[in-house]
């Protein structure tokens, strides 16, 4: 499941995943948000929370992971992924070094840090 998290400015897209991440959540929830973000404000960041609840995606939802972020590729500003999940954070850093806008991960416990990084003000976004 997908959810929505409340309280960030309105450029800032921020996701709480738990159970077992679908393709239908990411066609029902995260890309129908993300494109009414995107059309307001032509850039969003994005700061995605992958907690203890969290146990996984399906492989629709990575494969609809990765035709979002493609389509999407110059409209989003930075990525934040909050996760202690290895494997999530191994994939991450093996694609950031080709994604052109800053990308970091954070371990749960720094979860504030994430969410001042995220809204930080830089040149790219």
């Amino acid at each position: 499941m997908i959810e929505i998290l409340k309280s960030y400015p309105s450029n800032v897209l921020a996701v709480s995943g738990k159970g077992s991440i679908t393709a239908q959540d990411y066609r029902d929830t995260l890309i129908p948000e993300a494109r009414r973000r995107i059309d307001e404000h032509g850039t969003i960041r994005l700061l995605c929370h992958l907690g203890p609840e969290f146990d996984g995606l399906t492989a629709g939802a990575a494969w609809s992971d990765l035709k979002f972020g493609i389509s999407r590729w110059n409209q989003i500003g930075r990525i934040a992924v909050v996760t202690d999940v290895a494997w999530v954070k191994d994939a991450i850093l093996l694609f950031a070094p080709i994604f052109p806008h800053p990308v970091r991960t954070f371990a749960n416990t720094d979860l504030e840090q994430a969410k001042r990084w995220i809204r930080e003000k830089d040149d790219a976004s």
